[in-house]
């Protein structure tokens, strides 16, 4: 999804430098043309050889001073070039440059002659971050649209101080960078809050058994994250999740198990919403009764029975104003579309996503995904096998038109 997009990636001086290498290397590895400016302090920490090992020496920048190439200055090379900008880890020196808009260096000469979007990923000791200066300089660089923010997080950090300064991971800073590239830094969500149900629920018969799906919240996480990015205020109301949940910060996470608990949950939060979308797996029917301790595998009912479980998607939509959107999903297989235009329709849904579960690398676990979206008013739309935090912010956009 990312093949032939141009990241540049600015490295300033700190520990964090080291976290990169995955960032470089991934975007690398996924096609992506990357270029590289380590300021001098950042050659403190990691080489210029490192980098230039995954994308040859000619697409490097280094040091903070430069010559001009034999047709234009440097800076104004890569300003026009990039397509997305990250600058990490961001010092407190750096952010202060920014705020200010100096520009006495490569890197900060590069900010000032590009117009792409910036994401910024601060690192330092707690102390440092903490300051009234520092704090003052983080809130003035967030008053510029071009620049998006991601972390600091609290932690261990290498002075062996516990606290916040923490720089953001990989797999949260990624996932930033390919939103950017596909919505070019646009906050169209901003002001909006967005409620999302993910992954497939558990109805126990006892401590140790349950009845439940391979749902593993892939989908539902992607939406909270493409949502995030475009600036919205996201709660996500998810059942166990395959790897833990979103990294990072940003989204308000009310972890749940059983579809009871999802329904008390969502009932919960859904008035505050403008879009609500139910991208979880949520169980149809339980066993009729629970024992409370471990039933002995000769004790097991040779006829398990079942009982219906609240239907949350119809409830929703009963209680839905006229403000909210509310969008489903079907996950079908064989005919898509046929099955999703009737739920759509009798569950009084906006819009649904139907997306087969019979089709490689598509569905349930799977990190892509596909799916026809279709609207009340009719207005349906093929979204062709893609990344799911693409599919995301096709959704997101489809649900916009409505």
């Amino acid at each position: 999804m990312v093949q032939d997009r141009r990241v540049l990636v600015g490295v300033g001086g700190g520990i964090a430098a080291y976290k990169l290498c995955e960032v470089v290397s991934t975007l690398a590895k996924a096609g992506a043309e990357v270029r590289v400016i380590l300021t001098d302090a950042a050659q403190e920490f990691i080489t210029p050889l490192t980098f230039a090992t995954w994308l040859g020496i000619r697409r490097m920048a280094i040091g903070d001073f430069w010559q001009p190439s034999h047709d234009r200055p440097l800076h104004i090379k890569l300003g026009e070039w990039a397509e997305v900008f990250v600058i990490a880890p961001l010092t407190a020196n750096t952010l202060a440059k920014l705020a200010y808009g100096m520009a006495d260096n490569l890197l900060t000469n590069t900010v000032l002659a590009s117009t792409c979007p910036i994401l910024l990923a601060p690192a330092m000791n707690t102390d440092m971050w903490e300051q009234v200066a520092v704090q003052r300089n983080w809130q003035q660089v967030q008053t510029d649209p071009r620049y998006h923010t991601v972390g600091p997080g609290a932690g261990i950090l290498a002075c062996d101080r516990v606290g916040a300064g923490r720089m953001a991971e990989p797999d949260e800073i990624l996932p930033y960078l390919y939103s950017l590239l596909q919505t070019g830094g646009k906050r169209d969500l901003a002001g909006k809050r967005v409620l999302i149900s993910a992954g497939g629920t558990r109805e126990f018969l006892d401590p140790v058994r349950f009845i439940g799906n391979p749902a593993t919240g892939k989908m539902g996480m992607a939406l909270a994250q493409a949502a995030l990015h475009r600036g919205a205020a996201v709660t996500l109301v998810h059942a166990p999740l395959n790897g833990g949940g979103i990294h990072g910060t940003g989204v308000r996470s009310l972890p749940v198990i059983s579809a009871d608990e999802m329904r008390q949950a969502m009932l919960k939060c859904a008035s505050d919403a403008d879009w609500i979308i139910m991208a979880a797996a949520v169980a149809d029917v339980k066993p009729a009764i629970y024992s409370p301790e471990k039933l002995a595998k000769s004790a097991l009912p040779n006829a398990l029975p079942l009982t219906p479980v609240p239907d949350i998607v119809t409830e929703l939509a009963a209680l839905k104003q006229p403000r909210q959107r509310l969008i489903g999903f079907a996950a079908q297989s064989g005919d898509i579309v046929t099955p999703a235009k009737e739920k759509l329709q009798r569950k009084k849904l906006d819009a649904i996503a139907a997306n087969p579960i019979d089709q490689p690398n598509s569905g349930f676990g799977s990190d892509s995904n596909q799916a026809v979206l279709i609207d009340k008013n009719g207005r349906q739309q093929a979204i062709e096998p893609c990344n799911k935090l693409w599919m995301a912010h096709r959704l997101l956009d489809f649900v916009q038109g409505i």
